[in-house]
């Protein structure tokens, strides 16, 4: 991710790719929140729906740094792959503990 989001900003820089760099920077805060829904906050359902909109955000992310530098774009496939299994994990965790997830 990181090295993705560096190939994009040595070819543009922030100036001439705010909206890509800034969708970069969102989706790492969504990840972010992720870990307290679910962990912390023990909110099943939200963490679920919460990790939806990181798997779209990380989508047009990929798409995004595909359309500057190809090779950052691919780079973000493993990520997006490993958010694809997080997402069915969380929905089964969530589904299966009921009592213990809002």
């Amino acid at each position: 991710m990181g090295v993705a989001a560096w190939l994009v900003w040595r070819e543009r820089g922030f100036r001439h790719a705010p909206i890509t760099l800034s969708l970069f920077l969102i989706q790492l805060g969504v990840n972010a929140l992720w870990t307290w829904l679910f962990f912390v906050w023990h909110l099943g359902a939200l963490a679920f729906v919460e990790i939806l909109i990181l798997w779209m955000l990380i989508l047009c992310t990929l798409v995004a740094f595909w359309r500057v530098r190809s090779i950052a774009g691919a780079l973000l496939i493993p990520y997006l792959a490993w958010v694809t299994f997080a997402s069915a994990l969380t929905y089964s965790v969530w589904q299966g503990n009921p009592a213990m997830l809002a």
